[in-house]
């Protein structure tokens, strides 16, 4: 009898250990589901009589700050011009837009630092940057990496093999200004887990789009010259 109550404990002791892993592994599927669904935001909410509402949209960018636990610090409150918000001219922020601020930007020191935050699917418009020359002689085309601190993001690259459809996701959230002229064909998923991801070959096409909680990105690079910077997407203003 002893040994038949200590082997149904055992098993006990197994089953329990068991649904504690896979309630660790995936918080129930209903919730898995979740994390791996994306949705925009309202467009509407960003646009006042036909133009965008900058003001509205660094708002939305500081709440989601708050919910990704990162620090708001007193400069994006204080200075209304540090913290910014664009729509690329395009009229559709919620899929194709971003957030972000310049730390430094020092061209004889040849450096430069850059906080990007991105909403939930919003993707920053596809681009690359080319060698310029300027009034001090000739610069290199910037050289970029970046660091997800919070959050995650789906990063696009021209070089790679084709893999968008690995990433259903993220595909359904592109934007549909961008669709036509893109030039990204590799798809990585970057989670805020220390690594850092260098743009794999200079002057290329690249672009992120936030994850299903949005992202906050550090931007390491070399001096960036606005005169060297193209978008695939017409009329896009930066």
């Amino acid at each position: 009898m002893h040994t038949m109550n200590v082997a149904r404990l055992g098993a006990l002791a197994v089953l329990t250990a068991s649904m504690t892993v896979f309630s660790v592994g995936c918080c129930g599927l209903a919730e898995c589901k979740q994390q791996k669904e994306m949705k925009h935001v309202d467009n509407a909410e960003f646009y006042k009589d036909g133009k965008f509402d900058a003001a509205k949209a660094k708002d939305a960018y500081l709440s989601m700050i708050k919910k990704l636990g990162a620090p708001v610090y007193k400069r994006y409150l204080d200075d209304p011009d540090f913290l910014w918000a664009v729509d690329f001219n395009q009229g559709q922020f919620a899929s194709f837009g971003m957030g972000g601020l310049f730390w430094v930007n020092n061209r004889d020191k040849q450096y430069f630092a850059h906080e990007i935050f991105l909403l939930p699917g919003q993707s920053i418009a596809e681009h690359r940057h080319l060698p310029t020359v300027d009034a001090k002689g000739p610069l290199q085309c910037k050289h970029e990496s970046w660091q997800v601190r919070y959050g995650s993001v789906y990063g696009f690259s021209e070089v790679g093999e084709p893999n968008l459809d690995k990433y259903p996701e993220a595909k359904a959230m592109l934007a549909e200004c961008q669709k036509p002229h893109m030039n990204c064909v590799h798809v990585e998923k970057w989670e805020a887990d220390g690594q850092v991801h260098p743009l794999p070959k200079d002057e290329t096409w690249h672009f992120m789009m936030g994850g299903p909680n949005g992202a906050i990105v550090s931007e390491y690079a070399t001096y960036h010259d606005g005169n060297g910077l193209r978008f695939s997407c017409p009329n896009v203003k930066f």
